[in-house]
């Protein structure tokens, strides 16, 4: 069976049995989550890491950053090939390069197949479930007793007293109780089905790879996995106050409406620089790619300094060095792929088990529903957050309204609409969506030169400059427009929300003051709406142009306006407004792109990078997250300025070569696409470990690298990573009004998603995206940082419990299974040549 694939021994080894706990069969050790029909587990509850239970842990963020070396750490994590990283990872470099995609083993993910009996009892256990109140009595009882585990009425009756009235704008005060459902367990000395030094060396190694991420995270204030954190904890890490906070407790009470209080006065009301906080004196100058922070402008030197930590280059090449390693060890892959199956298949049989329970519970919240739900695009460019019909509309009303507004300057003369559109023998009653032609087609697979080119309406550079640009010479008053329009529907609609990406390009110091005056004189903002600055790897066209000298120029232009506006914020008022809805970084371009350099210890600084070829993925990660977390600290230096701080999101995984998804995991609170994860399983077990947010666009895959029936969304749901839906660019993939739920009612009708999945996959969305903890707190519910069920509110989610709780413990059993491992007494360095060891670097 399934079951036994997934944790099955091997046939040295002692089988495994899958235990199913019944009242006839023996009584099972007691545990916090005992249930009447469940499967339980022979492991005791205190042996599980982070399981809800009568004493939940306390919430908190995440723990502060902290050095993997093994001197912080009293266990041993060393194997035996400690002087070969740098060779295995530059080896593996040098072959990305060589080939367009790295080659790795030849696992299959088989696909699920519907089998006609159990479709057919589902549907007739659905419709009995659902059977009208207007029943008789005694049938409705039997009903409930056989579905839903009910043992007699007086349940029944206290199920009924629990239920709120059908209201959404006051939500009556939740009580804690966590649904029966079907547990599935594995018992047995091991459980992991690969032989034990196997185990023992791939549970050092991923240890290894989260005590990495953990540091890399609280270095820059960015959020980890709290169940992972404590987790690791267990293994007696010595904990370094890297300066993150705790989260005070929300003031949101339990029985808040689940629309956050709109504010009365507009953000951009308040102009005046004589509000804002003053200058605090300090000064900064790049020095090898980073910005440093010194307390006089007059004399920065070392004395006068400011601590603002952050990784420096040769340790983070160091750690890179390990996880390339890590992630092509032969044994850590297998082991990996094995979790990764033993995942699929258990979600399997707990849907098998629970399906009707976790439907029943839905059924039982009044109101709510997948439409009323919140949702975030976590994923979409806000040049391109329009459909093809909307920007046609808006084209001709601009044509209408303003033919003879000068709106772009060609050979020293000024242009107006009019004849801009005479230029090219168009007038407004020619244009249709057919002659925009911006829709990805079959000619735009693998092609995305051809797919930049769908940005020009009509093929024509000019008019993306005129309607689509935010700095153009009518000062973006078009593109203001249309994102307004935009934002009204957002509004309109209620439970949809967007995190819009605006570019910033690094070609001169003043893009953030324009784009910053475009957004607040033009008063673009809502409350649906959160913005994430995007920085397109183009260094080397612009070197080429010779429009910059060398590549710490493009980092000064990017970093130095908002150092400025951060140490004083009157010099950049419109800036440090903007800011404050800004919510992170987002690295952008085709990354199928070959690149022709190794990132190592021999590559030039960027001061001294000058020549015209383009520095690698992970270069511009590392100085986009070494500039960004010393600005975090800057800004949190001084809390009383109340001052936000940033996350790094970035494309990643798209195409290309795997190394990106290495420096994704280390440095970035969530990514974008993650489609390589298929490929490379010590990536994805790690990905879901560490609860990395995976914003993942399936029809953009599909016109562009990955048709949507191998689409590996589903995979990843279902294996418990943290995924959501986004659209990436409504513009070219979608057709209607509402992209984002066009996105969610093609997956749901291609991969069959339940009511419970669709609404997890909205859950998730908000979880990983950068609205305010107070806004997440009416959405998803006060207590949505805590870990388990108690973290859920059914009744503003619609996720039911019993799929939470199922979640965070069998994250919290994987956890164990690996810290268990490396808490083994009496463990000897591995000694085999193929062995990937994890101690300190020498020297």
């Amino acid at each position: 069976t399934r079951c036994r694939q997934g944790g099955g021994a091997s046939s040295a080894e002692e089988p495994l049995l899958a235990q199913y706990d019944n009242e006839q069969g023996k009584p099972k050790p007691k545990s916090p989550f005992r249930k009447r029909g469940s499967l339980q587990s022979t492991t005791s509850p205190a042996d599980l890491s982070s399981v809800s239970g009568p004493n939940p842990l306390k919430p908190q963020r995440s723990l502060p950053g902290t050095p993997s070396s093994a001197t912080h750490c009293p266990i041993d994590l060393r194997t035996s090939m400690e002087e070969k990283y740098k060779e295995i990872a530059e080896e593996l470099f040098t072959r990305s390069m060589a080939e367009t995609e790295m080659r790795s083993a030849p696992y299959e993910f088989p696909e699920e197949s519907p089998i006609e009996q159990l479709e057919e009892r589902r549907h007739r256990l659905e419709r009995q479930i659902s059977q009208d109140i207007k029943l008789e009595p005694e049938i409705l009882l039997r009903a409930k007793q056989d579905f839903m585990k009910i043992d007699s009425a007086a349940d029944l009756e206290l199920i009924n007293e629990k239920s709120v009235e059908n209201d959404d704008v006051v939500i009556q005060e939740k009580e804690v109780h966590i649904e029966e459902f079907q547990r599935v367990s594995i018992s047995g000395e091991e459980k992991c089905g690969v032989p034990f030094t196997d185990l023992v060396d791939a549970a050092k190694c991923v240890v290894k790879a989260l005590f990495i991420r953990e540091k890399y995270i609280n270095y820059s204030l960015q959020s980890f996995c709290k169940t992972t954190a404590h987790a690791l904890q267990e293994l007696g890490l010595k904990v370094l106050d890297m300066g993150v906070y705790d989260v005070a407790e929300t003031p949101v009470d339990a029985d808040a409406p689940v629309h956050p209080p709109v504010s009365e006065t507009h953000p951009y009301d308040n102009q005046d620089p004589r509000s804002m906080p003053g200058d605090t004196e300090y000064g900064c100058k790049m020095v090898g790619g980073v910005l440093h922070v010194y307390t006089k402008k007059t004399n920065m030197d070392k004395s006068t300094e400011l601590d603002l930590p952050y990784p420096d280059l040769k340790e983070y090449i160091a750690d890179l060095n390990v996880m390339m390693a890590l992630v092509i060890n032969g044994p850590v892959k297998s082991f990996c792929y094995r979790r990764l199956q033993y995942l699929s298949s258990k979600f399997q049989m707990h849907i098998l088990l629970n399906e009707m329970k976790e439907l029943a519970a839905q059924k039982k919240v009044p109101h709510r529903d997948f439409y009323n739900i919140r949702k975030v695009d976590t994923h979409i460019h806000a040049s391109s957050c329009m459909n093809q019909k909307h920007l046609l509309r808006f084209i001709k009303r601009a044509m209408k309204k303003y033919p003879e507004e000068i709106v772009h300057i060609e050979h020293g003369r000024g242009q107006t609409l009019k004849e801009v559109f005479e230029s090219m023998n168009l007038t407004a009653f020619d244009l249709s969506v057919d002659t925009l032609d911006m829709h990805a087609d079959r000619n735009t697979f693998h092609r995305f030169d051809k797919f930049n080119s769908k940005y020009n309406p009509i093929g024509e550079s000019i008019l993306r400059e005129i309607f689509i640009k935010t700095d153009n010479h009518v000062e973006g008053k078009y593109f203001a427009h249309i994102i307004k329009e935009v934002m009204a529907d957002l509004e309109e609609s209620k439970y949809q929300n967007s995190e819009l990406r605006l570019s910033i390009y690094g070609r001169s110091r003043d893009e953030w003051d324009k784009l910053a005056q475009w957004a607040v004189g033009h008063s673009v903002y809502s409350d649906n709406v959160r913005w994430l600055v995007q920085v397109p790897r183009l260094f080397d066209v612009y070197r080429t142009k010779k429009q910059l000298a060398n590549f710490q120029e493009m980092l000064e232009n990017i970093f130095m306006p908002l150092f400025e506006a951060t140490m004083n914020p009157r010099s950049h008022p419109e800036l440090h407004l903007f800011l404050e809805h800004v919510v992170g970084f987002d690295s952008v371009d085709d990354e199928s792109k070959p690149e022709h350099h190794i990132f190592n210890l021999d590559s030039p600084l960027p001061g001294d990078w000058t020549e015209e070829d383009n520095p690698p993925y992970s270069y511009y990660l590392y100085y986009t997250y070494a500039n960004m977390t010393v600005l975090n600290h800057l800004r949190r230096e001084n809390r009383r300025r109340g001052f936000n701080t940033f996350v790094l999101r970035p494309h990643c995984g798209e195409a290309g070569p795997i190394h990106h998804l290495v420096s994704g995991f280390m440095l970035t609170e969530n990514i974008s696409h993650g489609l390589l994860l298929r490929k490379a399983p010590v990536l994805q077990y790690l990905y879901y470990l560490a609860q990395i947010g995976i914003a993942m666009s399936p029809l953009s895959n599909n016109s562009l690298f990955l048709s949507y029936h191998r689409n590996p969304l589903p995979e990843y749901l279902s294996r418990g990573l943290m995924v959501s839906l986004s659209t990436d660019d409504p513009l070219q993939f979608h057709f209607t009004k509402e992209p984002l739920m066009e996105e969610y009612s093609i997956a749901t009708q291609v991969w069959k998603l339940s009511s419970c999945d669709m609404c997890e996959l909205a859950r998730n969305s908000v979880l990983m995206s950068g609205f305010s903890q107070k806004v997440k707190s009416y959405w998803l519910g006060p207590s949505y940082y805590k870990e388990g069920p108690e973290s859920n509110d059914i009744r503003r989610t619609n996720v039911p419990d019993i799929r939470v709780a199922y979640r965070c413990e069998t994250l919290s059993e994987e956890l164990q299974l690996i810290t268990h491992a490396v808490h083994t007494d009496g463990l000897d360095p591995i000694d085999e040549e193929d062995s990937l060891t994890m101690g300190p670097l020498p020297g």
